[in-house]
C-alpha cells in the first residue's frame, strides 16, 4: 500500500479527501446516528476528532456527494435531499467574557446571514439565532440542520472563575434555547463538547437531547480503532513495535469499541518517536491544582469508582473530581454494570502515555516545583534497568531532601500519610512502568508491586510515627506476599519504606532480595 499525506490538524473533509490524506470512514456511523433521531449530544477529549466529524454531518447534509466517492455514504444516502446547515464553532480562542461571547456570536451569525443572503433583523444574537433558523426553512422549504462545536468551551476557558463562568454560562443556555423553540423547522441538531454540563443548567427545556457519549454503538464515532490502524494505517507501521502502539496510545472507551487519540498516532507515524503528543497540547493546569487541594491519593487514581450520575454531575459550582478527569481524557471506562435504575463505572487510565505525563504533572505539584522530580525521573529508571535497589535509597532520601521547606508549612497536603506514597507511586508512575496497586494475596494487600526489566519489586509504606520502626519490611516478610510471585521464576525484591512527618524524609528503606 502507497504512505499518503497525514491529516495533522485538519478539521475539513474537504481539504483531507481532495488533497489525498488518509481518511478513516465513519460515514457508517453518521448514517445510524442521523436514522436514529433529531437532537445529539457527544462529549470527547479535546483533540478527538469532533470538529471533522461535525464538518462530515455537515458535508451530508449539504449534499456534497463527490466528496463520499468511495466511501459508506455514497451508495447509502439520499443526495437529492439537501439542508441548509448553520454551524457554530468556539473552538478558536479564548472567550474571556459575556462581551467576548456576544462578539463571537454576531460574529458567526453575520458569517451564516451573508452566506445564506438574508440580512440581520435584530441586534441580539437570540433573536437573530431564531430569525435565521425560521426564514431558512421558509425560503428554502426544506429543515434546517443545527452543528455546534465545542459548545462548552466558552465556559471551560474561565472555569477557574466562577462568577464569570457562570455569566457565561447563562448568556449561552439563552442561546442555545432557541433550540427547543424551533423544533418544527429542525432536521437535526449535534451538538459537541469536552464537558457535560446538566441540562437544568444549559439546556433548559432541550429535554429530549440524547447524550450518546457512553453508548456503546457510538464508542467509536471518533478516534482510530486497531482495525483502522492495521488497515488504514498499515503503511505507516514498518518500524513501529506494534505493541508498543497499542500501549502507549490505545484504551480510550465509552463502554464498546477501545479507541486511540488521532492527534497522537498521525504524531507518532510523522515523527517515528514515542512522546506524549496529545498530552503535551494541553497542560491540564486546573485538573492537577484540584486534585492537590482535595488531598488526592494519587495512587488510586487509576483505580476509580463511579456512578453515571456522577460523571454527568458537572456545572460551575459542581465539578468532582471524576466527572473531570473522564470528561478530560484522562480517566476512561475499564468495566460497567447496569443495575435497576444506574449504570456504574471502574474507570482507569487509558494508556501509558496518560498515566505517565499525569503523574509526571501530579509529580510538579506534589513536591512545590516542576524542576524537582524531573532531574530524579530519568536517574529513577537507571537504578531500576541495573536492578540497583539500594541506590533508590539514596535518590528518594535526596529528593525528599530538595522540597522546600516553606512548602510543606504551606501546603496541607503534606500533613498526610497518602502524600509520601503519593509521591513515591507518581515517581515510577511517571515512566510508564507495570504498576499494581493494593496486590490481593491470601495474607493481605501488598501496597505496590512494580514489575521491570525481569525483576519483582514489592514495596510497603509506613509512617514511623503512627507504627513501630522496621515495621514495613516485617510486614512483607511475615505475610509471605513474594509468594505470589515466585512462580514468574523471576528475582523478588522486599522493600519496606518507611517516612517521618518529623524529619519530613525517609527514614529507613529496608531491602530483602529473593533470588529466581
Amino acid at each position: 500500500m502507497q504512505r499518503k499525506k497525514l491529516p495533522i490538524g485538519i478539521q475539513s473533509l474537504r481539504e483531507i479527501r481532495e488533497d489525498g490524506h488518509y481518511y478513516v470512514d465513519k460515514t457508517p456511523l453518521a448514517l445510524q446516528l442521523i436514522a436514529q433521531g433529531k437532537y445529539f449530544f457527544l462529549s470527547r477529549p479535546r483533540r478527538f476528532g469532533k470538529s471533522l466529524f461535525l464538518d462530515t454531518l455537515k458535508e451530508l447534509f449539504e449534499g456534497n456527494q463527490a466528496l463520499f466517492t468511495g466511501l459508506h455514504a455514497e451508495k447509502n444516502w439520499d443526495w437529492s435531499r439537501q439542508h441548509p446547515v448553520l454551524r457554530f464553532s468556539f473552538g478558536g480562542g479564548v472567550l474571556g467574557s459575556v462581551a467576548d461571547l456576544q462578539d463571537s456570536l454576531n460574529e458567526q451569525l453575520g458569517t451564516l446571514e451573508a452566506r445564506f443572503q438574508l440580512p440581520a433583523e435584530y441586534p441580539d444574537a437570540r433573536s437573530r439565532f431564531k430569525r435565521l433558523i425560521l426564514r431558512l426553512a421558509e425560503t428554502t422549504g426544506r429543515t434546517v440542520v443545527v452543528l455546534i462545536d465545542e459548545y462548552d468551551k466558552p465556559i471551560l476557558d474561565r472555569i477557574e472563575d466562577r462568577t464569570k463562568a457562570a455569566e457565561i454560562r447563562d448568556a449561552l443556555k439563552d442561546f442555545y434555547s432557541v433550540i427547543k423553540d424551533s423544533d418544527p423547522y429542525l432536521r437535526f441538531v449535534f451538538l459537541t463538547g469536552v464537558s457535560k454540563f446538566s441540562k437544568v443548567s444549559l439546556f433548559s427545556g432541550l429535554n429530549n437531547l440524547n447524550d450518546i457519549t457512553v453508548d456503546a454503538d457510538y464508542s467509536a464515532i471518533c478516534g482510530y480503532t486497531d482495525e483502522d490502524v492495521d488497515t488504514v494505517f498499515a503503511p505507516e507501521l514498518p518500524g513501529l513495535d506494534r505493541a508498543e502502539i497499542r500501549a502507549w496510545y490505545n484504551g480510550y472507551n465509552w463502554c464498546g469499541t477501545s479507541v486511540y487519540n488521532p492527534f497522537d498516532l498521525l504524531l507518532l507515524f510523522q515523527k517515528r518517536i514515542f512522546r506524549p503528543w496529545w498530552f503535551e497540547t494541553g497542560t491540564p493546569t486546573f485538573l492537577i491544582k484540584l486534585l492537590t487541594e482535595r488531598r488526592q491519593f494519587t495512587p488510586l487514581l487509576g483505580q476509580t469508582f463511579a456512578s453515571e450520575q456522577l460523571l454527568s454531575t458537572f456545572d460551575v459550582d459542581t465539578i468532582p473530581s471524576e466527572a473531570l478527569m473522564f470528561q478530560a481524557g484522562y480517566l476512561t471506562v475499564d468495566s460497567w454494570r447496569a443495575i435497576p435504575g444506574r449504570l456504574e463505572f471502574q474507570l482507569r487510565y487509558p494508556n501509558l502515555e496518560v498515566k505517565a505525563s499525569l503523574n509526571s504533572s501530579l509529580l510538579g505539584t506534589l513536591c512545590g516545583s516542576p524542576s524537582i522530580p524531573d532531574r530524579n525521573i530519568s536517574r529513577l529508571y537507571d537504578l531500576l534497568v541495573a536492578a540497583d535497589v539500594p541506590a533508590m535509597r539514596e535518590l528518594f532520601h535526596a529528593f525528599f531532601a530538595t522540597i522546600p521547606h516553606d512548602w510543606y508549612r504551606n501546603n496541607p497536603i503534606a500533613q498526610y500519610e497518602g502524600y509520601w506514597a503519593s509521591i513515591f507511586y507518581s515517581y515510577f508512575a511517571s515512566l510508564g512502568l507495570d504498576i499494581v496497586l493494593e496486590d490481593v494475596t491470601n495474607q493481605g494487600r501488598i501496597d505496590m508491586a512494580v514489575r521491570f526489566g525481569g525483576h519483582v519489586y514489592l514495596f510497603e509504606f509506613k509512617v514511623v510515627e503512627l507504627v513501630p520502626e522496621g515495621k514495613a519490611l516485617a510486614q512483607l516478610q511475615a505475610r509471605n506476599y513474594a509468594d505470589k510471585y515466585r512462580a514468574r521464576g523471576e528475582p523478588i525484591h522486599l522493600v519496606g519504606v518507611e517516612f517521618s512527618r518529623e524529619s519530613r524524609n525517609i527514614v529507613a528503606f529496608d531491602v530483602q532480595h529473593l533470588p529466581a
